[in-house]
């Protein structure tokens, strides 16, 4: 499914204090399983989900999701691949302040319909969301619902990538390994790519990418 060569990515490049936030090298990822990017603060990690999901360009190298490479496609056909594509989850839930949590999980769904409501409230109910939750407001949620929220957002379009930076940084022991065993089950189809310095929410994981200071250390 992706196919990466030679990725490299500096940042401040005109300047002499030149970070390089990827170094270098080559990469494949099949079109399912749980794969995790771990590695401590400033080694790459998440700099390398942004490229692999089209949200950063990389300075040097390629990235090819399903055949397509991102440098010979249009900024407008990014977006529609994002949309279409890939669903994500950040560290910040992002969720939309005047908006209640059904409506903040529906935002973003393709289909409209009556089905696109049952499919959140199920979601909604596997991620501990009760009823009462589903109509209130960010601002009337725990940062841990809220987070919830998102990642049931995330899922709304059956995505075939789900990119995950942090996903679980917000939430208590419990709901963060319920999230993970969500996540798990929906990499039985599709993939799933989790980026996070906490080994202990990879351990069912079908790969674990490590990094260190912008490369691939196994």
């Amino acid at each position: 499914m992706f196919e990466v060569k030679d990725i490299c990515m500096i940042y401040d490049m005109d300047t002499d204090s030149k970070t390089y936030a990827l170094k270098g090298f080559d990469l494949e990822l099949g079109d399912k399983g749980l794969v995790g990017i771990i590695g401590p603060s400033g080694s790459g990690k998440s700099t390398l989900m942004y490229c692999l999901s089209t949200l950063k360009e990389p300075t040097g190298g390629s990235v090819t999701y399903n055949g397509i490479r991102y440098d010979s496609i249009s900024n407008s056909q990014r977006e529609q691949l994002r949309r279409t594509e890939f669903g994500f989850i950040f560290q910040k839930h992002y969720l939309v302040p005047y908006m209640t949590a059904m409506d903040n999980c529906l935002v973003g769904a393709v289909d409209k319909s009556d089905e696109a409501r049952k499919k959140a409230e199920g979601f909604f109910e596997d991620l501990g969301l009760g009823k009462k939750e589903w109509g209130k407001k960010p601002a009337k949620l725990s940062g841990g619902q809220c987070q919830r929220v998102a990642i049931a957002r995330a899922m709304i379009n059956d995505p075939k990538v789900i990119f995950a930076d942090e996903p679980t940084a917000s939430l208590d022991h419990e709901n963060a390994f319920n999230v993970m065993k969500i996540l798990k089950r929906y990499s039985q189809e599709r993939l799933v790519i989790v980026v996070t310095h906490d080994r202990s929410i990879l351990q069912d994981a079908d790969r674990i990418i490590e990094m260190w200071d912008g490369e691939v250390s196994r």
